[in-house]
């Protein structure tokens, strides 16, 4: 009975976060908005709660399902995968390094912003 109040109250808030994405005509996907409502709720009471807990311990047991669709993905467009190998690997390489460089270089800037003796040593 746990795991399904748990599940209900994650369910919940993707809901209220799909609602929030509808009515304020927001960018950004409902699950996500649903998730920090949920992290503000917890970080206010300051606790998780037993059910909320017991789900949620449930769901990242099973984590791995969440790949399978990823995983079909690559077998249904195998051909498309090897006649475009080049692009998709220079896109690969070329994103993780832009990202990266982007990272460190606002990483640098807020260590700079918030300890600026740290930077200087």
């Amino acid at each position: 009975m746990k795991f399904v109040l748990g599940f209900a109250i994650l369910l919940a808030y993707q809901l209220l976060g799909e609602i929030l994405v509808i009515l304020l005509e927001l960018s950004v996907s409902g699950p996500v908005i649903g998730l920090l409502l949920l992290l503000a709720t917890l970080i206010v009471r300051g606790r998780v709660g037993e059910s909320l807990n017991t789900s949620s311990s449930h769901l990242l047991g099973h984590l791995s399902l969440m790949f399978i669709p990823a995983g079909v993905g690559l077998m249904t467009h195998y051909k498309l995968l090897a006649q475009e190998w080049l692009a998709i690997s220079v896109g690969l390489v070329a994103g993780t390094l832009i990202m990266l460089f982007s990272c460190a270089l606002i990483m640098h800037v807020l260590a700079k912003l918030f300890t600026p003796e740290a930077i200087d040593d």
